[in-house]
């Protein structure tokens, strides 16, 4: 068999050689090119952690103490803390009947009662009432309790609480006519508690 010239030798070593070039590259695209890079790896997803605010609680301290008003106080906060966020106690006050480790809770009124007051005594003493079960003495509208507001004549249970109520809304009571504003106290029970009630 006559040899082939060099350049027809050259010429089909090329085209084999791209044949050969070309059969691997499909091989590989039919394989899902199994020579690709691996995929990168992320970091693990950090998940930003928020503290929710502390819950408040919003008092009303009157009374005996240097400056009455509405306080903000950290749940789980004692009334001694309220009491000192008013100024703290006044000369005056009697801090032997105020339970300086109760807790507060929101929208509660914190009174500070003044030595010798009807509020004191009636603390100390259960409201200390006649033979008829009227108190002996004033009641003060701003620190009587449910109670003593029902011992009073014509006031039951629920203007009692109706009466608290309103104190804790609209603050503390300034004069005894500001008792026609609660419901259920009109114009005539008011002239039968003035001269039993004091602010």
């Amino acid at each position: 068999m006559p040899e082939l010239p060099i350049s027809r030798r050259r010429v089909l070593l090329a085209g084999a050689a791209l044949l050969a070039v070309l059969l691997f590259g499909s091989r590989l695209l039919s394989h899902g090119g199994s020579a690709a890079l691996p995929p990168p790896t992320l970091p693990p997803p950090t998940f930003a952690t928020t503290t929710a605010p502390p819950a408040r609680a919003v008092v009303h301290v009157v009374g005996a103490v240097r400056r009455a008003g509405l306080y903000r106080l950290d749940q789980g906060a004692r009334v001694a803390d309220a009491v000192a966020r008013a100024g703290g106690a006044t000369r005056k006050a009697d801090l032997s009947l105020v339970n300086l480790a109760a807790l507060v809770s929101d929208g509660e009124q914190v009174v500070v009662p003044r030595r010798g007051s009807a509020v004191a005594a009636g603390a100390a003493t259960g409201a200390a009432s006649g033979a008829s079960g009227i108190p002996t003495g004033p009641v003060h509208l701003n620190g009587a309790t449910v109670d003593q507001l029902d011992a009073l004549p014509g006031v039951g249970p629920v203007t009692a609480q109706k009466i608290i109520d309103y104190r804790q809304k609209h603050g503390a009571f300034t004069s005894v006519d500001e008792l026609d504003a609660v419901s259920g106290i009109g114009p005539a029970r008011l002239d039968q508690l003035r001269d039993l009630v004091a602010p």
